[in-house]
């Protein structure tokens, strides 16, 4: 076990984030090396990488750098707030790269039963739907429908279109006040 760590008070580790706090880079790494060999292993056990394991550690010293302001002796020690911070950026390095990694993904097939406004038709305000959709431009409508009937998120569409995330979000909020405006009058 490193020296300074037992030597490393309590008192001298929230010193040390307060002045962290007023921007002072030099205690940012006296509190480096006081606790940097622990949080490694901390986020090692964590994510059984060492290069995990450090990227853990730099996100967390860097986000103990820029919220050390936030750090409440009353709540807790700093170095239980450290080993907290580096806990938290552990896993979420761990569940992004879960989302990263291809796995399986089954073979897209068309689903051939009716689509859901084909099923709404026998009511009037799917009626009045299906006649404001008609409205708008075919885009525009395509987007909307991805978007409300298959589930898609504005970044799912963004990609699979090629297009800007914020040109696909204006779009459809500007489809959507587009058809509030058409379907006004049939819900009155």
């Amino acid at each position: 076990m490193n020296s300074d760590i037992a030597s490393a008070s309590p008192e001298l580790a929230a010193e040390l984030l307060g002045r962290c706090a007023e921007g002072d880079r030099t205690a940012l790494r006296q509190l480096y090396g006081l606790y940097s060999a622990k949080l490694h292993g901390i986020a090692f056990r964590v994510t059984r990488q060492s290069s995990l394991a450090a990227d853990a550690l730099h996100d967390a010293f860097v986000q103990i750098f820029q919220q050390a302001s936030r750090f409440d002796p009353e709540r807790g020690s700093a170095e239980g707030w450290m080993i907290a911070l580096v806990r938290y950026r552990a896993l979420d390095i761990l569940r992004r790269r879960a989302r990263e990694e291809p796995g399986f993904e089954p073979p897209e097939t068309e689903d051939e039963s009716p689509d859901v406004l084909t099923r709404m038709v026998g009511n009037a305000e799917a009626r009045a739907l299906r006649s404001c959709l008609e409205t708008l431009e075919p885009e525009r409508r395509r987007l909307v429908l991805h978007a409300f009937v298959d589930g898609l998120s504005h970044t799912d569409l963004a990609t699979r279109e090629g297009m800007p995330l914020g040109t696909i979000k204006s779009w459809i909020r500007r489809s959507l006040a587009a058809l509030r405006s058409c379907l006004e009058p049939s819900l009155v």
